[in-house]
């Protein structure tokens, strides 16, 4: 194993862990059952990897392939559910912009790996970190984050994180850094947005 595959795993597993504690207090919110938050948490760690995976033409789709994928994703979801004991705004907005962090670098480094045009790489990495979101928020019959106007910033934190882990790869950074820098750099302007109440311009 090389250092990149290594790196694309570790991503892995930390963007689906923090996507379904996402998922799973989310439901748990909306009072869901468990088996309501596990299926939620799963669709919110599954869901922008997977259509990543399909505009790309890669198959099998990456849940597949790792079972282990799948039981990180139930067990975190399970013990997220029942052992939280307050499910606090501020926890899911963390849970959130780490999973949002996340998946945005590993969208873009599946992109670049198939060596397509650096727009495409920015829009996968946008597309795996809010897609998951998306389809959370449609589940507990919210309008998705990404789509409210007046929402504090959150594509464009991922397009501004991916953009500067692009510039790094491109100036021969270790893609390891570059990915840490990327991945910090959409949490921190997602956690600036929520603070600061970031929001973009609109009549």
């Amino acid at each position: 194993m090389n250092n990149t595959e290594g790196l694309v795993i570790l991503l892995t597993y930390l963007a689906v862990s923090a996507s379904a504690i996402s998922g799973a207090l989310e439901a748990r919110k909306h009072e869901m059952d468990i088996v309501g938050a596990t299926t939620v948490a799963f669709v919110t760690a599954f869901g922008g990897g997977t259509l990543r995976d399909l505009l790309l033409g890669r198959t099998p789709i990456f849940w597949l392939v790792d079972p282990g994928l799948t039981i990180a994703t139930f067990g975190v979801a399970v013990i997220s559910f029942y052992l939280v004991d307050r499910v606090s705004v501020k926890l899911l907005d963390i849970a959130d912009a780490l999973g949002l962090g996340f998946f945005s670098i590993l969208g873009a480094t599946f992109a670049l790996q198939m060596e397509l045009s650096l727009l495409v790489v920015s829009l996968m990495g946008v597309v795996t970190g809010v897609f998951g979101g998306i389809l959370r928020d449609v589940l507990c019959n919210k309008i998705p984050h990404v789509f409210r106007r007046g929402t504090r910033l959150y594509a464009t934190c991922s397009f501004t994180g991916t953009w500067i882990f692009i510039l790094l790869v491109s100036l021969h950074v270790d893609i390891s850094v570059a990915s840490w820098v990327g991945t910090f750099v959409v949490f921190g302007i997602r956690a600036a947005a929520l603070r600061y109440r970031l929001t973009l311009p609109f009549p």
